[in-house]
């Protein structure tokens, strides 16, 4: 129960967040790598809680792969808003 609820609570960050990031676009604190970087790691750790409700250990390691893909994302915005700022 505590794992549904929990699953529960990431979709309901992931829907936040999309709209915080369709807002943001006009504003840009973040780049749109961030955003997108964010949102794959949030799908990812949603797929891969999922994988372990289920017991599914393709969808798990599918949700881990998905998440780590969506850090370097992030991490790649990171490092463009870093150059954009200091210039």
């Amino acid at each position: 129960m505590k794992l549904i609820l929990k699953l529960a609570g990431i979709i309901l960050a992931l829907s936040s967040f999309a709209i915080y990031a369709e807002e943001s676009k006009t504003e840009a604190p973040v780049n749109e790598d961030q955003v997108e970087g964010r949102i794959e790691e949030t799908k990812g750790t949603v797929k891969e809680v999922t994988g372990k409700v289920l017991d599914d250990k393709r969808m798990e390691v599918e949700g881990n792969i998905q998440k780590n893909l969506g850090k370097a994302q992030k991490g790649y915005g990171d490092i463009k808003q870093d150059i954009k700022e200091g210039q």
